[in-house]
């Protein structure tokens, strides 16, 4: 299944996780961007499917909203007893972890439901080999990875 992450300049900065779930987009808020850092927990909000998942320009049309695609790949959900386990029961459970296979991030992650009528989430590294502390792509890999271009650098 695929994935993209893409990096919105609104109103704040934020960035959008995308996973492909079946033949829906499941969308999440990330204002801070996501974190290789297994200690650090970042807030994600879900939002409504707008564009693709390889969508980069400005949307909707006609605003000033600009989109990159920051990483992209594919994203396995962990397993149990050998079998792939149910995005969407995980999701409605609360708990979906995932490994993703992308340019920028890769390895375990996981979405966890807090207990909060807003219906927010917290997006967590797992602790594995891809877990880092010494490095933060958000500061360090802010470029496009379809068109190389900083999200300041989108034009209609």
């Amino acid at each position: 299944m695929r994935f993209s992450i893409q990096k919105h300049e609104a109103i704040d900065l934020h960035y959008v996780l995308r996973l492909e779930v079946g033949d829906q987009i499941r969308s999440w808020a990330v204002p801070r961007g996501p974190s290789p850092d297994p200690r650090v927990k970042r807030l994600a909000i879900p939002v409504e499917e707008s564009c693709a998942l390889d969508f980069e320009g400005i949307y909707p049309p006609g605003s000033t909203d600009k989109i990159i695609v920051w990483d992209t790949g594919e994203y396995t959900p962990f397993e149990l007893d050998g079998e792939p386990m149910s995005v969407e029961e995980s999701l409605s459970e609360g708990k979906l972890e995932f490994t993703l296979h992308g340019q920028k991030l890769q390895g375990g992650f996981q979405l966890l439901r807090i207990d909060d009528p807003d219906e927010r989430w917290l997006l967590m590294k797992n602790s594995d080999e891809k877990a880092t502390s010494r490095r933060n792509p958000v500061v360090s890999q802010p470029l496009s990875v379809v068109s190389g271009r900083d999200v300041s650098e989108v034009k209609e």
